[in-house]
Formats: C-alpha cells, structure tokens, sequence
C-alpha cells in the first residue's frame, strides 16, 4: 500500500511526507463526496497508490444527525452548527504502506521500499495535504474532545477500489425542493457505478452508532476490504482500525 514522500533523488535520507498544494486536485466547495473519488482516482493514476486504488481507503464522517463536527476545517468549508439543522459530513482518504513515492528530479514519479506513517488526505482540512494520520486525528477529530451523544461521529471506511467502482452520484442532494442548485456544481459528468447505478451516496451516509464495530480483528478488516459500504467504526478505533490492516 502507498504513502506519498516528495524529495530529490538524490536525497540519502529517510522519507518525509511533504504537503502538497490544494491547486494538484480538482475540488469543488461543497461537492466533497465527488473530491474524494477524484482525489482516489488521481492517486490511483499518477504512480502515488496502486493503479487499483487498492492501497486507499476512503472514509465518510457522520452520525444518525448528519452533523459530525471537524475542528481543522478549511475556511469555506460548511461547518454544523451545534443543536440546528445545518449538516456537515466530512471526507477523507488514508493511505497506508511500506512502499514510499518520490519525485525525481525527471519529474517522474519514483518507489523505494521504505516505511512511514498512515497518510491523510483531506481537501477540506488547514493540515498539510497529506497528514499522518495520529496527527490528523489529533488536530481534526480530536477524540477527547467531549460531545453530546447525538453528535459523537462515526466512521465509515471504504476500501477504495471497491468505492470506484461502485460510488454514484448524480447531485440530486445538492438541489433544492424548487430543483436550483444549492452550490454550483462541477463542469465535469456526473459519477455513475460501473454496474449503471445512478445514485447511492445515501447508502454511504446512512450511519448510526449503535451499528459499529464493538472490536477491531479480522473480521472488520475483512468487511473493509471486501464488502461495497465497508466497516462503521467509532472515533476511539481509527487509529487502532489501520494499524490492523495489513501491508
């Protein structure tokens, strides 16, 4: 599985994962379900991820509300408002591996065998664009942080080859009951499944706490990385989640 490091060629010490610019990835406010499957697919198709996309996991943050609050959101991003119904559902790609990337001095993308951290990349964040993921869960979900119980979140984490193939969306949720537009929407196609699936993103947003996973084994690994909507995990497991998976 893939991490992203940018360095020379030349350069004879560890890999350290660089950010790297927003301006890399197409993204458009407010369609992050859309950023996300583009964001997967360019990984996927640069030589960052495998050409499957097998080394990603997309991950959906949410709860029965629809309000799952993100503390390091960039500004722009829609944010809930505590106790209204304003929903924000938040999106992230984590990237796992001992297979490291660079750019060389070519301009080509290069691997060598090297270890790093479970990466992060989330669009809509003010961290670095890729983050380690402790990092990430530090600043952004912040487990600690005390909620009420309706707003605890929750974790849908979708292995990414099977969320290309199978993730549809034709913007219906981004229209009003008049049928505008409630943000203007990408110049790109919509995303349809490969099995002709039109529309799903209620399937991947449909959460509740009482459905996810009481431990983290084999058995939710295997649900991960093999079944269309993954594995529902809680904020105190995330970490504990993609330190089981294996290399």
């Amino acid at each position: 599985m893939t991490t992203l490091s940018l360095e020379s060629s030349s350069s004879s010490s560890t890999p350290v994962a660089a950010p790297l610019g927003i301006a890399r990835f197409q993204h458009t406010p407010y369609y992050c379900e859309e950023n996300i499957y583009l964001l997967c697919k360019k990984l996927s198709e640069d030589g960052t991820a495998k050409p499957d996309g097998s080394d990603l996991f997309v991950v959906f943050i949410s709860n029965e509300k629809n309000q799952a609050n993100s503390f390091m959101a960039s500004e722009g991003k829609p944010q809930s408002r505590w106790g209204d119904s304003v929903g924000l559902s938040c999106y992230m790609c984590t990237s796992k591996s001992l297979d490291s990337c660079y750019l060389a001095e070519d301009g080509q993308t290069r691997r060598k065998e090297t270890s790093l951290p479970d990466l992060v990349w989330d669009l809509d964040s003010n961290l670095p664009i890729p983050s380690p993921l402790p990092t990430y869960v530090a600043e952004t979900i912040r487990p600690s942080f005390q909620l009420f119980s309706e707003f605890q979140r929750v974790f849908r984490i979708v292995h990414a080859s099977i969320f290309l193939k199978s993730f549809a969306s034709d913007r219906r949720h981004m229209k009003d009951p008049s049928g505008n537009w409630t943000a203007t929407p990408p110049s790109y196609d919509v995303i349809t499944a490969e099995d002709g699936t039109d529309h799903n993103l209620n399937e991947y947003m449909a959460m509740s706490s009482l459905d996810v996973v009481k431990s983290i084994g084999a058995d939710a690994v295997d649900t991960a990385l093999t079944q269309k909507l993954g594995v529902l995990v809680g904020e105190s497991k995330l970490e504990e989640f993609f330190s089981q998976i294996p290399l």
